[in-house]
């Protein structure tokens, strides 16, 4: 495989952090053939003026103009589609990678021949990259797709790692509707179609913690709705999901509030052995997916 790599960056008002960002990946972590899109997603503030100061710099870098807003997921989306490279990194605009930690990332990626490798630590900073509020940690390995729904916090959440445009092509694509889930509910298309996410033992990189993120502003402002949009994502898999955990997400009491409860109350996907050449699955006699969504539009017309 041709390990080129082209790194993308959604762009939405971040003229403060774009430049911290662009130089961790120019400055050690990018090599001959790689290539940097970032995709100003109509930005209202002094980003266009930062890009166009970092293209002085750096000529190698490719901006794309959103003329209106149109949210991280086709941001992201409109990167891959200009870039030229089968491998992809998606950094967003106020996180920073470490010296020189790509290379060590793609040699993992290669020698397990994933689609999918991401960091296993995610520094939370709020001042300095040298000041870490809090740090996630994902466990090693490979990260399995029973993995998917069984914690809030999967390589998805975080939305920075190395992956193939064909795990993107198989998942379809960032997720547009989703709003702030559009990263997690990509790395959720990804495990559920079938990529092979792995994790680098004890490597990281840094998550800039800022009170006007994207996510906050989208989770929190609209936060009923995080359950339902990530309901929305589910659907085209639910023959993949536990029926009691679909009547868990679909029931009146928890379709609000499911998402913000993964961690102490995952959902389930419906295991599956092979016997004598033959798949068994745990759902054989359970409820069709489509008496499901028929009793789930009943619910929402009554």
């Amino acid at each position: 495989m041709n390990t080129a790599i082209s790194f993308f960056i959604p762009a939405y008002n971040c003229a403060q952090t774009i430049e911290e960002a662009v130089r961790s990946i120019l400055d050690t972590n990018f090599k001959n053939g790689d290539e940097l899109i970032i995709v100003n997603d109509g930005s209202t503030n002094d980003t266009q003026t930062v890009l166009i100061g970092l293209q002085s710099t750096y000529p190698t870098i490719q901006v794309i103009e959103h003329g209106r807003n149109k949210g991280g997921g086709a941001a992201r989306n409109t990167a891959i589609e200009a870039s030229k490279n089968e491998l992809l990194f998606c950094l967003d605009a106020d996180n920073v990678l470490e010296e020189n930690s790509i290379a060590p990332l793609l040699s993992h990626f290669q020698e397990t021949e994933a689609d999918v490798a991401s960091f296993q630590h995610h520094y939370y900073f709020s001042k300095t990259k040298t000041e870490t509020d809090t740090i996630w940690t994902l466990p090693s390995g490979v990260f399995e797709k029973e993995m998917a729904l069984s914690t809030s916090f999967t390589p998805g959440s975080g939305g920075n790692y190395l992956f193939t445009k064909n795990s993107w092509v198989k998942a379809g694509g960032y997720p547009e509707f989703a709003g702030a889930l559009d990263t997690w509910g990509f790395g959720l298309r990804q495990l559920l179609t079938g990529a092979k996410v792995v994790v680098l033992a004890n490597s990281y990189y840094y998550h800039r913690l800022i009170n006007d993120s994207y996510y906050l502003r989208d989770a929190w402002s609209r936060r009923k709705s995080i359950s339902l949009r990530a309901t929305q994502l589910l659907i085209p898999f639910f023959d993949e999901i536990e029926d009691r955990d679909i009547d868990y997400i679909l029931s009146n009491k928890h379709r609000c509030t499911w998402f913000d409860d993964l961690d102490s109350r995952p959902i389930r996907l419906v295991s599956k052995t092979k016997q004598d050449g033959i798949f068994n699955s745990s759902k054989q006699n359970q409820t069709p997916f489509k008496s499901h969504l028929k009793n789930l539009i009943q619910k929402f017309i009554k």
